[in-house]
């Protein structure tokens, strides 16, 4: 494995950086009107990949805008994953407020330069990016500075309540279902839980159920590592002891905290801020236990794996620190970003061609299952290897088979065929022959102009995996 040193300047150059965000001048501190000015700069910068939208206002009425990159704004295409940041939940970590700031910025000014990597990645990927979900925490701790900011002065929103702590709890429910061979995925939220959470934790779980995504981030501060689900223990709570709380999904989620682990400057290197996590990840009760987390709620509410990324010791660094922290995580925001195309994905369509929603998508020996999204397309982060993969629908009989995952990128398995099941389930290798008039087309996922070459032929011969 690559030292972390090599890593970050492999990574500058395969960014292949200009002039963009070098000075330090370049690096403050954006209050509210700051950041919304900044967010509409790239917007006006770059007009056709970019669109700014609002998902709501906080308590004390501030829009909490998103800034979308995709070489489709404001439209979902079929087959591309949708991504989101997340940053400033807590009102007084701001670290991650300013680095999604930058990346905006850096994205712009990448693809204006005509950065192949993020030209890529932007037109196979749509991209969201929150900078804070805590506008109205963020100017009572900004109102205290950097200097003299307390650890818990402006964590909360305006009614001081803590917005990591407010999502519904459905790690219970999954818990009680894995002992009685419950629903493993889309857990139901309980009656009223609209009126029980605040305006922001009901802005972002609203948004999560309006967009099919597949891969996020939460960025925090106040310690230095990736931190993925489950947050909450299976164990009860005992003073002094922790406890492992694995997801079904542990090993993909454990490659998701590496690759910005290591993509980091020094975060894999495990001591930071006095504590020590090996490789710089942790599973998050492993670490301390909590209930009502919006990572676990991403994973058993929707299809999105989410995981924690803990940034800084200083919850609010002073702006002289911001340039080298911004050169230490941009590596890893990019390479964490580029792992929305790390598994299968493929389309379930009826025997007229109609797309079918909310398929489940189920992987043998993983506990956990997907849903195709309102364009009949579905996503499934995997590692590589070979996998027996179900589509579901009710009124329709299963669909199986064998897909391979290969080394290297993502891979697309596509299969178009008129079963008996009347579904077609776009995602698996095998050999077709042309009695059947089946198309079939096995892709790496960034090799777009294959996949368009590939349909509507007859492929008769079984195909591997691009490395």
């Amino acid at each position: 494995m690559l030292s972390g040193s090599s890593l970050i300047w492999i990574g500058a150059l395969l960014l292949g950086l200009k002039a963009s965000l070098t000075r330090a001048s370049d690096f403050q501190h954006h209050g509210y009107e700051e950041m919304v000015s900044a967010l509409f700069a790239v917007q006006s910068e770059c007009p056709y990949i970019t669109r700014i939208y609002s998902i709501g206002h906080s308590v004390e009425g501030r829009h909490l805008y998103v800034l979308e990159f995709s070489d489709n704004p404001g439209i979902h295409e079929a087959l591309e994953p949708e991504f989101k940041y997340i940053g400033n939940m807590h009102g007084n970590e701001v670290l991650g407020r300013e680095l999604l700031i930058y990346l905006a910025q850096f994205l712009c000014e990448e693809y204006r330069a005509g950065n192949e990597r993020i030209t890529h990645l932007i037109h196979d990927t749509r991209i969201h990016i929150l900078p804070s979900m805590n506008p109205d925490g963020y100017e009572v701790a900004a109102r205290q500075g950097p200097e003299f900011n307390g650890y818990l002065v402006g964590r909360g929103n305006a009614k001081e309540v803590d917005l990591n702590r407010n999502f519904p709890d459905l790690n219970a429910l999954m818990y009680y279902y894995e002992k009685h061979n419950g629903q493993n995925h889309h857990l139901p939220l309980p009656d009223n839980w609209e009126l029980q959470v605040e305006l922001e934790t009901l802005a972002v779980i609203k948004w999560m159920q309006n967009y099919n995504f597949v891969l996020s981030a939460n960025l925090h501060g106040g310690a230095v590592v990736a931190n993925y689900p489950f947050d909450k223990s299976r164990e009860p709570r005992i003073r002094g002891k922790t406890s492992n709380s694995a997801t079904p999904d542990e090993k993909i989620f454990k490659k998701l905290a590496k690759t910005y682990s290591y993509g980091h400057s020094w975060m894999h290197k495990g001591w930071n801020c006095g504590d020590y996590f090996d490789e710089g990840i942790t599973n998050g009760a492993s670490w301390y236990s909590l209930s009502k987390g919006m990572q676990d709620f991403n994973y058993l509410h929707t299809n999105c794996f989410e995981i924690t990324l803990e940034l800084s010791c200083d919850k609010f660094p002073p702006a002289t620190a911001l340039a080298s922290e911004w050169l230490a995580n941009r590596e890893a925001l990019v390479s964490y970003m580029e792992q929305v195309h790390h598994g299968i994905k493929g389309m379930v369509y009826d025997e007229n061609n109609n797309p079918i929603s909310n398929a489940v998508i189920s992987v043998a020996g993983i506990n956990h299952d997907i849903t195709s999204g309102t364009d009949g397309d579905y996503f499934r982060l995997l590692l590589p290897g070979t996998y027996t993969v179900t589509a579901s629908a009710l009124g329709y009989q299963p669909f199986t088979k064998t897909v391979t995952v290969g080394p290297a990128e993502a891979v697309q398995n596509e299969r178009q065929q008129k079963a008996q099941a009347h579904m077609v389930f776009l995602n698996e290798n095998v050999t077709v022959g042309e009695d059947n008039r089946s198309f079939s087309c096995f892709q790496d996922m960034t090799d777009l102009a294959f996949s368009h070459r590939c349909r509507g032929h007859i492929v008769s011969e079984q195909l591997t995996t691009q490395s």
